[in-house]
């Protein structure tokens, strides 16, 4: 019974001694796996934190790139809006530009009219050209509307007038036609007869000359100065044979005693 007892003693010490390192080896791996699973949640946990992290960042990336976006976009209106009125103030300085140039070229316009008011011009009276001051053929215009209205008088002052002031003016031969006119039928005979003669002497191929030459006969007759008038009037024909007014001579020479 002792050795049965003893037996089973050393058996299981043998047992013992067998099982032990197993345990043992059992421990050792619970140990490892409990050290690789603390460093994998350490790990996790680090990665997580730097996630964390990183997504914070991001987060403050964005939201300062909002805020950047906010601000050039408001810069942008800005600028639009500065745009806007840069380019309304270039229509107005286009219209205001157009505008004064209307009225230079208005002004110039008037300049230019008002300049040709004063400009010599051609003039073209009983079929000769000459050049006149637009004063000197007002003057003479309006002397002459003086006469056509049977103003005599009036119109004898305007025509001598002229002469004074424009003596060497191409209207000289027809003011002193149209001045002795006046003097004719204001029964100023003498000075009738003097401007008809000058007219005479000054331009003697004027169209006018013929009817001058028989207005001095016409004075002449007037002034019972019969025999001075004949002279006055065979000239005439003698000199002008072709005129109208020679043809009213030979009838006159045929009335004249």
């Amino acid at each position: 019974m002792k050795t049965l007892r003893t037996a089973f003693g050393a058996m299981a010490f043998a047992l013992a001694c067998t099982l032990s390192p197993i345990a043992h080896a059992g421990l050792f791996e619970d140990d490892e796996a409990r050290k690789a699973i603390l460093e994998m949640r350490q790990r996790l946990d680090a990665s997580h934190l730097r996630l964390t992290d990183e997504l914070r960042k991001a987060n403050e990336d964005n939201a300062q790139l909002r805020r950047s976006m906010l601000d050039l976009s408001g810069q942008i209106e800005v600028l639009r809006g500065e745009l806007a009125r840069m380019r309304g103030q270039g229509e107005q300085y286009a219209r205001d530009l157009a505008e004064v140039q209307r009225t230079q070229k208005d002004l110039s316009l008037g300049v230019d009219e008002r300049l040709r008011k004063f400009e010599p011009s051609k003039i073209s009276v009983d079929g000769k050209e000459f050049v006149a001051d637009p004063a000197e053929k007002q003057e003479f215009d309006a002397a002459l509307a003086v006469l056509r209205k049977g103003e005599f008088a009036p119109a004898q002052i305007l025509f001598s007038n002229f002469l004074k002031r424009y003596p060497q003016s191409g209207y000289k031969a027809p003011a002193l036609f149209w001045l002795g006119n006046a003097q004719y039928a204001l029964r100023n005979y003498k000075d009738a007869i003097t401007n008809f003669r000058l007219l005479v002497a000054t331009d003697p191929e004027h169209v006018r000359v013929p009817e001058a030459v028989l207005a001095i006969a016409n004075c002449q007759v007037e002034l019972k100065d019969v025999k001075a008038a004949r002279k006055t009037l065979e000239d005439l024909i003698k000199a002008y044979p072709q005129s109208e007014a020679s043809s009213v001579a030979k009838d006159r020479l045929t009335k004249l005693k």
